[in-house]
């Protein structure tokens, strides 16, 4: 399979999807656009999409403007039913590409944090193994309402929708799934002077937190990676 991975910022890799794409022997296209790097005109030479998260909004079209056409490229790969993920940022874009709202500021999570799945999760195949209620990554601040013909997959207290499906196998995820422990810890120091700005006790809490919640998000993360690709 080859699968194109959209990097949209510095330092955000596959981490836990990494894994899971290389167990599954995927040939890796990645495209770094918002250092210049061409966009694909469309779907035809890739099985799947994956595109990653960043520090920008969703809406950010005069900043990085390949954002009109990353979206035009994602409901291509829809429309030939391929596979498409959307983390964090990517998510956003995602919900943007098929009609949603993007709502930005609001809705700020950092951390590990505890999302719920809804009753359409038990039987979606990418999260119908998970559990009810787990703890994930989480990095943002923005969040949106859902496309139409979005089935709304998970959720919390800060940001009703977490996670959700578009037709068979398009996927966002709010949460970074994707970050186990070793990826946090290197966001925690390559991010050290951004995060400590807003969160000035983070460095104190991360072993605690690391230990607290590392273990289950790690697996549930995993989980989640190896299910989405199953699905291209």
């Amino acid at each position: 399979m080859r699968v194109l991975v959209v990097q949209n910022y510095d330092n955000t890799g596959l981490g836990q999807l990494g894994a899971a794409l290389a167990e599954a022997g995927a040939d890796l296209d990645l495209r770094l656009p918002y250092r210049g790097d061409p966009l694909p005109d469309d779907a035809a030479e890739h099985d799947a999409l994956v595109v990653l998260g960043g520090g920008q909004n969703a809406l950010a079209d005069d900043e990085y403007p390949y954002f009109p056409a990353l979206l035009e490229l994602t409901r291509d790969f829809a429309g030939k039913d391929r596979a498409v993920l959307g983390i964090c940022l990517g998510s956003q874009l995602v919900a943007r590409a098929f009609g949603g709202e993007n709502r930005i500021g609001g809705a700020n999570e950092f951390g590990w944090r505890g999302v719920s799945l809804t009753s359409d999760a038990k039987a979606d195949p990418v999260l119908a193994e998970l559990p009810e209620e787990f703890p994930i990554f989480q990095w943002h601040d923005d969040t949106f309402v859902l496309p139409e013909n979005a089935v709304r997959l998970a959720g919390n207290d800060v940001a009703e929708n977490q996670a959700f499906r578009v037709g068979r196998a398009v996927y966002g995820f709010q949460f970074h799934f994707e970050a186990d422990r070793p990826m946090v810890q290197d966001w925690s120091s390559s991010f050290a002077p951004t995060i400590a700005a807003r969160h000035p006790d983070w460095a104190g809490k991360l072993d605690g937190e690391m230990a607290r919640n590392g273990p289950d998000a790690d697996a549930a993360g995993l989980a989640i990676a190896r299910a989405w690709v199953a699905t291209i």
